[in-house]
């Protein structure tokens, strides 16, 4: 994580938060721009080229945003990062930026591992579970590790809860080996 980006994205919380906007509708509008900045190769190469003027730059913009319908601040913080030659980091300033969201909403960003892919249900229910263990809300990113045989690997923060089948093979072979 660069320094800059958090900077820009507690800026960027700081004036949604003080517009009383919904950060969710924000991110998702950036997410956007995001996606369109991904799969838009001359987009990319526009906006990166350090030849083409600011002003060009931030006039392709605001072409996408008749498209796109982004809220003003959401337009004007990619206009920010075009302008400041920071463009190139937008994926980092917007994993910042949800990062920034979710602090100052008191919610905990968990990171769940599992042998296999939970249906909808599932991951509900894991998540209320995880809430009530971290009394707090929680924002869950689910990942598959077939090597983990069965179980789930939570990690909250630096905190790790192993109940994977091959987390709990390696505590009862230590503990063999221990006694």
């Amino acid at each position: 994580m660069s320094a800059f980006a958090a900077r820009y994205a507690r800026a960027l919380v700081d004036v949604v938060l003080e517009a009383h906007l919904n950060p969710s509708e924000i991110q998702n509008q950036l997410n956007d721009f995001a996606a369109a900045w991904h799969e838009t190769p001359g987009l990319r190469e526009v906006l990166l080229d350090p030849s083409f003027p600011a002003e060009q730059k931030v006039a392709i913009l605001d072409k996408m945003n008749a498209r796109l319908g982004m809220a003003p601040q959401a337009r004007n913080f990619i206009a920010v990062l075009v302008n400041h030659g920071r463009i190139h980091a937008l994926d980092e300033v917007l994993a910042e930026f949800r990062h920034e969201v979710n602090a100052r909403l008191g919610i905990s960003e968990v990171l769940v591992t599992t042998a296999r892919p939970l249906d909808e249900k599932e991951q509900r229910d894991l998540e209320n579970q995880i809430a009530e263990m971290t009394k707090s809300r929680v924002s869950a990113t689910f990942h598959e590790d077939s090597s983990l045989l069965g179980g789930v690997i939570v990690r909250v923060g630096s905190t790790v809860y192993d109940g994977s089948v091959r987390g709990r093979l390696t505590r009862l072979k230590e503990e063999l080996a221990a006694s």
